[in-house]
C-alpha cells in the first residue's frame, strides 16, 4: 500500500490552513472542525488524512458517512488527494484489498454490526473522520455504535456544517462545556460559519425568495377554510395552508417553479452559464408530480432522484457534470451532496427544522467564481422566514435545555395535521386541497428584508427575478435596496392618486377582482409599513386583525379589508 502524496493535495483555504495547524500543533486524539456547508470540510479532513498516513501516526483511514451517496462522493475526492478509499466495503464481507487505505462506511453500516468494526479499528492504527457527526445522535443505536467501533481508534476527527441538534441525545466524542447558563454546550476545536466564509468568498451570497399566497382547503367534515401564507395563524392552519401550498393540483407550484425558471436563465445569461437548479420535494410522489409540472410550465425536462432507485449516486454524479437545468429529489440530497453549479433553489418541502433548512440551503452556496449568488425560492410561512433571516447565526448543540422550544414544526406535528383519528388506529385524510395562488411577498437578504407584494408574473416580480447573476455581497443589498424604494415610491404615487371616477359604461369589478385587488393593497401598505418600522409582516397583520376584528385576509370581506387599509393608512 503505497502512502499518499500530500504535495499533490489540493490547496487549501485561509481557514483549512489555519485549522490544520492548529491541529497538527495540538495532535488531539478528538478534533471538532465544523465550517458552513460549501466551505471545504472534506478537503479539510483529507488533508490531515494525509499529513497522519505520511508520518505513520496512522495505518489505516476510516470515513463514516450519514447516506451511500456520500460514501462514494468521499472516496472519489481522497482519490484525488492521493488516498484510495473502498467506498464499496461490506458487513457481509469483511475484508478489502491491501491496495486500499481505508474504507468509506455509513452510520448506519457501523451500527448493524459495531463489534466488527471495532476488531477492524484495533487491527491497525486508525484515523477515524466522521462526517456530519450530528448523526451521531440521530437513534441510540447509532451514538452507541459509534462509540463501541471507534473509541480504539488512535485519531478521530469530527466534521460538521451544523453541530446543532433539537434533542438532548449526546453526540458522541464531541467535548461539551457548561455555558453562563450552567447548561452544556459542544465546543468546537476549530469554527468557521457562514458568515466568515462569505467575507472570504468562500461561499454565494444567498437571495431567499419568499412566495406567499391564498391556500384553500375542505375539511372532512365539508367546512371549507382558506388562509394566506405569511400570515399570523394557528400551528394547525399554517400547516395545512403550507401543504396546500405544496400541493401539485394547486397554483403555487407551477407559478414559482416559473419564476424560479426564468430566474436560472437570467443566472445563465448574466455570467453563471452552468448554473443549475434544485427543487427539494416531501416525498417520492410529489417529485414526480413537480417534475411533469416544470417540464408543462418550462419546457425543460428534470432530473428525477429518488432515494430507492439504486442508480440514484449516478444521477446525481451525471447531473454534477452536466449543464442540464433542473434536479428534483427528495431527502437525500439536502446534506453533503456536492454539486457546486447548483445556483437556484426552490424549497418545495413540509420540512423546517433549523438543521436540514441550514444542509438543505448549504446545496446552493458552494462558490466557484467572484460573484456568484444563489436563489433559493420558500414558502412565506413564519418558520422559514425566521430561519433564512438567521442564516449567519452560529448554533451549538445544548443538552438538557429546560422546555426545549420546537424549532419550526417537526414532520410529526404536519402528519398530524393532515390526518384526524376518529378510533384508535383509524386514520383517514382530515382535508382536501383546493387549490392555492401565489405572489411574492418579501426578499430576503443577509437577515433584512426588501420589496412589496407582487402577483406571480407582474412587472414587480420580474424586477427581482432579473437581478444580474454576478454580484458582490454589497452590491447585491445596494441593488436590492434601490429596487424596493422604486417600488415603495410607485406604490405611494399610486395610492395618493385621485381615484378617476369609473365611465358609466364600465363593467363593475366582480367580487374576486375587488378582493384580489384589496388583498394586493393591504399587503403593499404592509409591507411599507414594515420597511418604516421593522415589525414582521405578519405581526402587523396581526395587528390589524386584532384592532379592526374579523378573519384572515384570505377570508376577509370587501368592506374588513377597506376598513384594514384606512386603518393601515392612519398608522
Amino acid at each position: 500500500m503505497s502512502q499518499p502524496h500530500v504535495a499533490t493535495t489540493r490547496p487549501l483555504r485561509a481557514w483549512q490552513r489555519r485549522a490544520l495547524t492548529k491541529y497538527l500543533a495540538a495532535r488531539p486524539k478528538d478534533f471538532l472542525a465544523v465550517a458552513t456547508p460549501g466551505a471545504g470540510k472534506t478537503t479539510f479532513g483529507l488533508r490531515v488524512a494525509a499529513e497522519l498516513l505520511a508520518d505513520r501516526t496512522v495505518e489505516a483511514v476510516t470515513v463514516v458517512t450519514p447516506t451511500e451517496h456520500l460514501k462514494h462522493q468521499w472516496a472519489t475526492a481522497a482519490a484525488e488527494a492521493g488516498i484510495a478509499i473502498d467506498s464499496n466495503f461490506r458487513n457481509t464481507n469483511a475484508v478489502t484489498s491491501r491496495d486500499f487505505h481505508g474504507v468509506a462506511l455509513t452510520y448506519a453500516q457501523v451500527a448493524a454490526h459495531p463489534m466488527l468494526h471495532r476488531v477492524r479499528t484495533e487491527q491497525r492504527k486508525t484515523l477515524v473522520l466522521l462526517d456530519e457527526i450530528h448523526h451521531g445522535g440521530d437513534a441510540k443505536s447509532w451514538g452507541d455504535a459509534i462509540r463501541e467501533a471507534f473509541t480504539p481508534a488512535v485519531r478521530r476527527l469530527s466534521l460538521t456544517g451544523t453541530p446543532f441538534r433539537s434533542d438532548d441525545s449526546q453526540i458522541p466524542f464531541i467535548n461539551y462545556e457548561p455555558g453562563p447558563d450552567g447548561l452544556q454546550r459542544s465546543r468546537a476545536d476549530h469554527a468557521y460559519g457562514y458568515s466568515d466564509a462569505l467575507k472570504d468568498g468562500v461561499v454565494r451570497p444567498v437571495i431567499f425568495l419568499a412566495y406567499s399566497g391564498e391556500a384553500s382547503w375542505r375539511t372532512s367534515a365539508g367546512e371549507e377554510f382558506s388562509a394566506r401564507l405569511g400570515e399570523p395563524l394557528t400551528q394547525e392552519q399554517t400547516a395545512r395552508a403550507w401543504r396546500v401550498a405544496l400541493d401539485p393540483t394547486g397554483e403555487w407550484v407551477p407559478s414559482v417553479l416559473k419564476a424560479a425558471d426564468l430566474r436560472l436563465t437570467q443566472l445563465r445569461n448574466g455570467g453563471i452559464p452552468d448554473a443549475g437548479g434544485l427543487v427539494i420535494a416531501t416525498d417520492q410522489t410529489v417529485a414526480k408530480a413537480y417534475a411533469e409540472i416544470l417540464h408543462r410550465v418550462t419546457g425543460h425536462t428534470a432530473t428525477l432522484v429518488l432515494s430507492d432507485d439504486p442508480k440514484a449516486s449516478g444521477r446525481i454524479a451525471e447531473f454534477a457534470q452536466t449543464s442540464e437545468r433542473w434536479m428534483i429529489a427528495v431527502r437525500m440530497v439536502s446534506e453533503g451532496v456536492d454539486v457546486p453549479r447548483l445556483a437556484v433553489g426552490v424549497y418545495a418541502t413540509s420540512s423546517s427544522t433549523p438543521l436540514f433548512f441550514a444542509q438543505a440551503v448549504g446545496r446552493f452556496v458552494r462558490a466557484r467564481a467572484k460573484g456568484e449568488t444563489a436563489s433559493v425560492f420558500l414558502p412565506s410561512v413564519p418558520v422559514l422566514l425566521g430561519l433564512a433571516s438567521e442564516l449567519e447565526h452560529q448554533r451549538d448543540h445544548v443538552l438538557g435545555k429546560p422546555h426545549r422550544e420546537k424549532d419550526g414544526w417537526d414532520d410529526e406535528l404536519l402528519a398530524q395535521a393532515n390526518q384526524v383519528r376518529d378510533e384508535p388506529g383509524e386514520e383517514e385524510r382530515a382535508f382536501t386541497a383546493l387549490g392555492a395562488s401565489a405572489e411574492l411577498d418579501q426578499v430576503i437578504y443577509d437577515g433584512s428584508s426588501f420589496g412589496t407584494a407582487a402577483f406571480a408574473g407582474s412587472d414587480e416580480e420580474q424586477e427581482y427575478l432579473g437581478l444580474p447573476g454576478l454580484l458582490e455581497p454589497d452590491q447585491v443589498r445596494a441593488l436590492l435596496r434601490q429596487r424596493q424604494e422604486k417600488q415603495l415610491v410607485d406604490a405611494g404615487k399610486k395610492a395618493a392618486a385621485p381615484i378617476a371616477p369609473a365611465p358609466p359604461q364600465a363593467r363593475p369589478a366582480g367580487v374576486q377582482e375587488r378582493l384580489a385587488t384589496l388583498r394586493k393593497e393591504l399587503n403593499t401598505l404592509v409591507a411599507m409599513h414594515h420597511h418604516r418600522t421593522k415589525k414582521p409582516h405578519g405581526k402587523i397583520h396581526n395587528q390589524l386583525r386584532e384592532y379592526c376584528g374579523g378573519p384572515p385576509t384570505a377570508m376577509a370581506s370587501i368592506d374588513q379589508l377597506e376598513e384594514r387599509i384606512a386603518t393601515l393608512r392612519s398608522w
